[in-house]
């Protein structure tokens, strides 16, 4: 599933052709979307803003209509010079010589600016990692709001304590930090959990500026192969209802 840097990356590179203009096409080859009359909805309006939270990406039109999409674990977006037979495109906007496309991704829907405030899907969603400001004092109170038992790199995956991270960043964090990602919230300080989060935040915000193919993980899909910091063979298990697999160094991690 693409994390929160790959769709501020999709954001970034959006921007630049969307942001300020009114889109000269609007195509919707979804089946799903023939009924909804979005190219009809948004024709001749600007494109206020292209901006995300976490795993969400919302282009935001004048006129207080907002295109939400979540990626999931299917969807990618691209921006491109040419058109080309998009067979997986969901949403094609064209704008000048350039093109927006997002190829599947379950949720794309059209809504108003209230409802994208309030929508308790979104509205639920806890403190963006990468935001400009991150939210330390809010996320602190929700990871203190889970069961103490849960395990550090379970809570850090539930987008409701904290918005952004996925498996992967899950695993870079926990070995950024040098903390065990099966360790118990209970014995995780508060210090140690923002430290975690000042200590991947920095990998990511790169990452969304250059690119997910910049990303060197440092265990994430390494198991077997020795910790970059300590020389120990990097460990694989599945962890969390999900059983998503989690990479860590048993040597430098406690």
């Amino acid at each position: 599933m693409p994390e929160g840097d790959t769709i501020a990356w999709a954001a970034h590179r959006m921007r630049p052709v969307l942001a300020g203009q009114v889109p000269e096409e609007i195509i919707t080859p979804q089946p799903r979307h023939a009924m909804d009359r979005w190219p009809e909805r948004l024709a001749g309006r600007r494109v206020n803003s292209v901006d995300t939270h976490g795993k969400h990406l919302f282009i935001r039109f004048e006129g207080g209509l907002v295109l939400h999409s979540h990626l999931r674990m299917s969807g990618a977006w691209l921006v491109a010079r040419a058109r080309r037979p998009w067979r997986r495109a969901w949403l094609i906007l064209r704008s000048r010589d350039r093109w927006v496309v997002q190829l599947e991704g379950p949720v794309l829907e059209l809504m108003t600016e209230g409802r994208s405030r309030f929508d308790q899907r979104l509205s639920r969603l806890g403190p963006d990692v990468l935001a400009p400001q991150f939210d330390g004092e809010t996320f602190l109170r929700r990871l203190r709001d889970e069961d103490p038992g849960r395990t550090i790199g379970d809570a850090l995956l539930d987008q409701s304590i904290l918005a952004g991270i996925g498996n992967l960043w899950k695993a870079e964090g926990c070995w950024e930090a040098a903390i065990d990602p099966w360790r118990a919230l209970s014995g995780v300080s508060n210090p140690e959990a923002l430290g975690l989060i000042e200590a991947v935040r920095p990998r990511m915000l790169r990452s969304a500026v250059d690119g997910p193919r910049t990303i060197q993980p440092r265990v994430y899909l390494r198991h077997g192969r020795p910790c970059p910091r300590c020389g120990t063979a990097i460990t694989a298990r599945g962890q969390g209802d999900d059983n998503r697999t989690t990479y860590w160094c048993p040597g430098c991690q406690r």
